[in-house]
């Protein structure tokens, strides 16, 4: 399998790694500092067995690669209307694509969502074009529960990788997380992505655009408790969307409270862009539910207002 990764930061960089160590033909578009870096000393990955560097071809013209069977989008769903044209241009009839992205991503409703079904949700994909460009069946979704840094331009340290569920059609689906095993990560294939989707965004919708008001961890979020509380009401809002268009109830809110507290004193990636000066996503990860909320009617005050908040902030840098 011929599989070009399009970032090559703390997502992209580990799965290019995972995919080259498991006989996969890998290739990396990239540009300015990280690009140089990569040309210069390769792709380096820090983990516990130490460090290792993969020379791999790279470029910022895709044209300069070899033509793809898997294209890894690795850059924030944020980022994905902008990079669209090199997307395009990195395509070819029998590409499948395998997004790795937080939040809710530009295909999550194509066929599904009552109500809401085949919305293009603006926060997400402004004007559909997205949508339109890339279909869901073409599509290998992947839920990535793993801690994972950029240290410098091509440098990613890997502290852990839980689980990566990866969703679409079996037979594409099947190779590609065969070769993520092979190469030492956790993928695994999964009949309920959207649901796996859904799950994670259950925590990260709240914890994340917190933690950039609070400029605190997780423990120190969860320790007070009218933080928590705000973090409680934003969850049950968003089950109570999921649940109008069509997925599954969520589970119990404490429980899941339980399982982000055992992260500890974790900064979320949020909170570490804005204090590395990065745009936020806050759209895929907030906006899109506010969105969703409006287009229902949910009130959805708690998620509106930190929304806001958080869109304040962020304008006013």
């Amino acid at each position: 399998m011929r599989v070009t990764v399009l970032g090559a930061g703390a997502v992209g960089g580990m799965l290019a790694a995972g995919f080259a160590a498991g006989g996969a033909e890998v290739s990396l578009l990239a540009r300015g500092a990280t690009l140089a870096a990569l040309r210069r000393d390769g792709l380096v990955l820090r983990d516990a067995a130490g460090e290792r560097r993969l020379a791999l071809p790279a470029s910022d013209d895709p044209a300069a690669l070899p033509p793809a069977d898997l294209l890894v989008l690795g850059l924030k769903g944020h980022d994905l209307p902008a990079a669209l044209p090199l997307i395009r241009a990195a395509l070819r009839p029998g590409t499948r694509l395998l997004s790795a992205q937080n939040g809710v991503p530009w295909f999550f409703l194509q066929g599904f969502g009552g109500p809401l079904r085949d919305v293009a949700l603006d926060s997400v994909d402004p004007g559909g074009a997205l949508a339109a460009a890339l279909p869901a069946g073409r599509v290998l979704p992947m839920v990535v529960h793993a801690a994972a840094t950029a240290e410098a331009p091509g440098v990613v340290r890997l502290v852990k990788a839980d689980r990566l569920p990866v969703g679409g059609k079996a037979g594409p689906r099947d190779r590609a997380v065969a070769l993520l095993r092979a190469g030492g990560l956790p993928a695994e294939a999964s009949d309920d992505i959207r649901g796996e989707i859904w799950r994670k965004l259950w925590g990260n919708s709240n914890m994340n655009p917190l933690s950039v008001l609070c400029r605190a961890t997780l423990s120190d979020m969860l320790e007070d408790d009218g933080v928590r509380g705000l973090a409680e009401a934003m969850m049950r809002e968003m089950d109570a969307i999921g649940q109008r268009i069509g997925l599954a109830p969520l589970d119990d809110v404490a429980a899941r409270m339980a399982v982000t507290r055992r992260l500890g004193a974790f900064r979320t990636s949020m909170l570490q862009d804005w204090e590395a000066g990065r745009r936020l996503e806050l759209g895929p990860v907030l906006g899109a539910l506010v969105e969703m909320a409006d287009r229902l009617g949910e009130p959805a005050p708690a998620m509106r207002g930190v929304h806001g908040l958080v869109r304040l902030l962020a304008a006013r840098r």
